[in-house]
C-alpha cells in the first residue's frame, strides 16, 4: 500500500516543487524545530557559555554583567518590531517568511563575524557590539517563526508545535553551553564560534526552499504569486493594525489570559532569582554546583517538554491540563515548605527542583499554545508578542519581589509565595472560553472584511456585535 506524502516531509509535489508549510504537517513541525534551535545556539553560548568562559579568565563581575545586559537588549525592542512586520512584508514570498530570511541569515552571519574578533578577551567593546548583533537579528527571526506558527499551524498542532519549539531551543541552548565551552578550552573561541556558526547556516535550507504557500515565490526573482489567503489577512496601516489590536485585546478571554500569564510569570521571576541565591548562600553550595544541576534539568525538562507536554494538551485540553499543572505544582510547594527540614539533603532538593522545572516548563507551554489560540491572524506578530511582553514584564517583577519578600520573610515563605501566584492563576483560567473567544475573533475578522468592502463600494456597513451565549466548556 502507497504510503500518503505526508510520510515524506520533503518529497515533491506533482510539478516537481518541494511542499509548502501550509500543506505538509510534518514538515511545519520540522521547520518550526530547526529554526527554534537555531535559536538557542548563540542563546546559549552568550548567554551562558561566554560569561562563564569571561570569569574563568578573570573578567570582574562588572564587565560580565554589562556583557549580559548588552546581550538581553534587544529583546526589549520586540514590541516595536513586531508591529513593523505586521505592517510590512513582501507578500508575494509569504506573510512571514521575508522576515524568517532576514533574521536567520542576519542571526548566522552576525555570530559568524564574531569568530573574526582579535583578542576578544581584551576587545569586549567589539564582543558587546557583535553580541547585540546577534539578539537584534535572533529577535526578527524569533517574532517572524512565531507569527508564522499562528498563521500557518491548526489549532489541533499548535500544542504539539510548541513542546517541539521550546524542547529545541532549550537542546540548542543546553548544546551550546556544554560543546562551546569545551570547545574553547580545546581549541578557542574562534573555533567554537565557527563551529555553531556553521549549524545556522545550514538551517536557512528551511526558509529558503520551503514557501508559506503553494504558488508563491521562493525568491524576489522566482516564479510565483502573492497567495490569496496571505493577502486577505495583510494589515495595510499602522492605525489599521493598532485598531485591531485594541479590539481583540480588550476581549474577556484575552483579558483574562494576559492577567493569568502575567501572575504566573512573577512566580517564575521569584523562583528564578530566588534558587541560585538560596542554594549557594543558604545550602552551601558551589556556583559549579548549581550551573551544572541547572543546565540537567534544563534539558531533561526541555525533552520532556518537546514530546509529552504538547501530546496531554493535545489529548486532554488546554484548561485542563493548565489546571492539573498548576495544582501540582502548589502541591509541592506546599510539601516543600512542611518539608524545610530536610533542604539540607541535596538529593531531595535536587528532586524538587526538577519536578518544579519540569511542570513550570509544561504549563509554560501550554500558556504559549493558549496565547497562539487567541491571536487575530491579522496581527498574529504584534499580539503573541504583547502576550509575551506581558509575561517577561511578570518574569522582572517577580525578581524584584525577592528583595522586599526576604527582607521580612524567611526563605521557606518566599518558596511558599510561589504558591500564590499560582493560585491566582489557576483560579483566572477557569474563566477562559476559547471556543467563544474563537467565534468573536472570527465575527472580527467578517467585519472588518465588510469594512474593507464597503471602502470600496463606498456603502454603508452594519457592525454586527455578537450577543452573549451560555458558558462552554474547554
Amino acid at each position: 500500500m502507497k504510503k500518503p506524502d505526508t510520510y515524506n516531509p520533503f518529497k515533491r509535489t506533482a510539478e516537481g516543487k518541494f511542499p509548502s508549510l501550509s500543506e505538509n504537517a510534518p514538515l511545519r513541525y520540522l521547520s518550526f524545530s530547526f529554526l527554534y534551535f537555531a535559536q538557542g545556539l548563540p542563546e546559549g553560548l552568550l548567554m551562558f557559555g561566554i560569561p562563564a568562559w569571561l570569569a574563568m579568565n578573570g573578567k570582574s563581575a562588572a564587565e560580565i554583567g554589562a556583557f549580559v545586559a548588552i546581550v538581553i537588549l534587544p529583546w526589549s525592542f520586540k514590541i516595536l518590531a513586531a508591529p513593523l512586520m505586521d505592517r510590512f512584508t513582501f507578500l508575494a514570498m509569504g506573510r512571514r517568511r521575508p522576515w524568517i530570511l532576514f533574521g536567520q541569515l542576519g542571526l548566522a552571519i552576525s555570530f559568524l563575524s564574531m569568530a573574526f574578533i582579535a583578542d576578544p578577551l581584551n576587545n569586549m567593546f567589539m564582543l558587546k557590539l557583535f553580541s547585540f548583533f546577534v539578539g537584534l537579528f535572533a529577535v526578527f527571526q524569533d517574532i517572524a517563526v512565531d507569527g508564522l506558527a499562528i498563521d500557518i499551524l491548526p489549532e489541533k498542532e499548535q500544542a504539539r508545535a510548541n513542546g517541539l519549539m521550546w524542547g529545541s531551543k532549550t537542546i540548542g541552548i543546553s548544546a551550546s553551553v556544554a560543546i562551546g565551552i569545551s570547545i574553547i578550552n580545546a581549541y578557542s573561541f574562534f573555533h567554537a564560534i565557527v563551529f555553531f556558526s556553521l549549524f545556522v547556516f545550514l538551517i536557512l535550507f528551511f526558509p529558503l526552499f520551503f514557501r508559506e504557500r503553494a504558488g508563491e515565490k521562493r525568491l524576489p526573482w522566482t516564479k510565483g504569486k502573492v497567495s490569496e489567503v496571505a493577502a486577505s489577512i495583510q494589515v495595510q496601516s499602522f492605525k489599521e493594525l493598532f485598531t485591531s489590536l485594541a479590539r481583540v485585546f480588550i476581549l474577556p478571554v484575552s483579558l483574562i489570559m494576559g492577567v493569568a500569564a502575567f501572575s504566573f510569570s512573577i512566580g517564575r521571576g521569584l523562583i528564578n532569582a530566588m534558587l541560585p541565591v538560596f542554594t549557594v548562600q543558604e545550602l552551601g553550595w558551589t556556583d559549579g554546583d548549581y550551573s551544572q544541576t541547572f543546565a540537567v534539568i534544563q534539558l531533561v525538562s526541555g525533552i520532556l517538554g518537546m514530546f509529552v507536554a504538547g501530546a496531554l494538551i493535545d489529548f486532554f485540553g488546554k484548561v485542563r491540563m493548565m489546571s492539573i499543572y498548576l495544582i501540582l505544582l502548589i502541591l509541592l510547594v506546599v510539601s516543600a515548605f512542611f518539608l524545610r527540614d530536610y533542604w539540607d539533603n541535596q538529593y531531595i532538593f535536587i528532586g524538587f527542583i526538577g519536578i518544579l522545572y519540569t511542570l513550570i516548563v509544561f504549563t509554560t507551554i501550554a500558556v504559549f499554545a493558549s496565547a497562539m489560540q487567541l491571536c487575530w491572524k491579522r496581527i498574529s506578530a504584534t499580539q503573541f508578542t504583547l502576550y509575551m511582553a506581558i509575561s517577561n514584564l511578570g518574569l522582572a517583577s517577580g525578581a524584584a519581589l525577592l528583595g522586599p519578600l526576604k527582607s521580612f520573610l524567611a526563605w521557606e515563605y518566599v518558596v511558599l509565595a510561589f504558591a500564590v501566584f499560582a493560585g491566582f492563576m489557576l483560579i483566572a483560567i477557569q474563566f477562559l472560553r476559547f471556543n467563544k473567544h474563537t467565534k468573536r475573533v472570527a465575527m472580527l475578522e467578517l467585519n472588518h472584511t465588510r469594512l474593507d468592502e464597503s471602502a470600496v463600494n463606498l456603502k454603508p456597513v452594519e457592525i454586527v456585535i455578537p450577543k452573549a451565549k451560555k458558558r462552554d466548556n474547554n
